[in-house]
């Protein structure tokens, strides 16, 4: 009737007068499929016999133990399941449209049912419960997805820097699908002495605990700058974060940190495994040279990472960035554009265009980039005047 052609439709009904029920069951069993049918007199009887396997309740609303809609609620509480059609007299009818205000699915008046619209009542009241249980089931995802989506805005960065120190872009594309976190993160903070502090690293995978791990390493790196440390003292507790922190013994991450002087015309790198930082001085476009410092974090214990220093003068721009904007691939086949081809790219552009830049990695992997990618752009030059 209302269940597949293979399976039988388990129905309660809950009906305390013996003519109406053995009228029901007669009308029922004239369906093509008729159903299995579980007759109780009262609520109390109804509570040992309402299992999993019933999935729609006929309830008379005139009970020993219950009248009205009270006998109603009782129901729909036990059985949140299944589908809830209330039986009802004539001089109740006015009542029956009270229980589906109230949450039944449909009402019967004794009186005026036969076997088709009996029949036909049944499988419609199923078809409401299950767009009734589909509804609530979206409602509740979207519900999830907001939640979602306003505690990962909370966990992106807002860089701390002061308005005019520095031209500063970020770009943070998540290679899931309906995210707004990834393994990779980034993340800019000046300190009182007016040094300016930048980092981006890749958290090695793609799923929720690479990117909780990311956002606890962002997060300690802040909180260790904001204190006052630098260089190794960092990067040693960084790793120690990370050996604690992560799921497996696998997980390594690695990032580049800058470090600008107070007067911005120097910077000291370290390039953790990573690919290393594009500098732009002089209209030159180059790789920033003595990469890299040392091996990931959570490979190897008790490393020093050897500091990089790079003169930058008095109009620049450093690009650091996640692995997944030079593991594009070119023209959809098996090259990878690589570090050059990032070059070649930044230096037909006539500098670094963040937007544009990305736009031309993607076009030039042919789809959308399924690798996550964090960029940072951070520049002394006449757009930070």
């Amino acid at each position: 009737m209302t269940a597949p052609p293979d399976e039988t439709l388990t129905l309660l009904l809950i009906e305390d007068d013996a003519g109406d029920a053995f009228l029901v069951e007669e009308l029922l069993n004239e369906a093509e499929n008729p159903p299995k049918i579980i007759w109780v007199r009262s609520l109390s009887e109804s509570l040992v016999r309402l299992t999993d396997e019933v999935r729609c309740v006929l309830v008379d609303l005139s009970l020993p133990d219950a009248n009205g809609l009270e006998a109603l609620q009782q129901v729909l509480a036990m059985a949140p399941h299944a589908a809830v059609l209330v039986l009802t007299g004539l001089n109740d009818s006015h009542v029956g449209v009270e229980a589906v205000s109230a949450g039944a699915q449909d009402f019967l008046v004794k009186q005026d049912i036969d076997a088709r619209l009996l029949v036909r009542a049944v499988r419609y009241a199923m078809e409401r419960k299950r767009a009734d249980m589909a509804q609530r089931k979206l409602v509740e995802a979207e519900l999830v997805t907001k939640e979602n989506s306003r505690l990962e805005h909370g966990l992106l960065p807002v860089p701390l820097l002061e308005p005019g120190t520095l031209h500063h872009e970020s770009r943070y594309l998540p290679g899931r699908q309906r995210t707004l976190l990834a393994g990779d993160f980034w993340d800019t903070v000046q300190s009182p002495d007016g040094a300016v502090h930048v980092v981006v690293g890749d958290v090695c995978g793609h799923g929720p605990d690479e990117a909780a791990l990311g956002v606890a390493l962002r997060i300690a790196w802040r909180t260790l700058v904001l204190a006052g440390h630098t260089g190794n003292d960092v990067l040693h507790t960084l790793d120690k974060v990370l050996r604690l922190e992560r799921k497996s013994a696998e997980i390594f991450t690695t990032l580049c940190t800058m470090t600008v002087n107070p007067s911005l015309d120097h910077a000291r790198l370290h390039v953790v495994g990573h690919p290393p930082p594009v500098l732009i001085r002089d209209g030159v476009v180059e790789v920033t040279p003595g990469t890299p410092s040392g091996p990931p974090l959570g490979i190897f214990p008790d490393v020093d990472w050897t500091p990089i220093d790079v003169p930058l003068g008095r109009e620049w721009s450093v690009l650091l960035y996640t692995d997944g904007l030079i593991e594009a691939t070119v023209g959809g086949g098996p090259d990878l554009l690589g570090t050059e081809g990032l070059l070649r790219l930044i230096a037909d552009q006539g500098g670094v265009h963040l937007d544009r830049l990305i736009e031309r990695v993607i076009e030039l992997n042919e789809e959308a980039l399924t690798d996550d990618l964090a960029t940072v752009l951070i520049a002394k030059d006449s757009r930070s005047a």
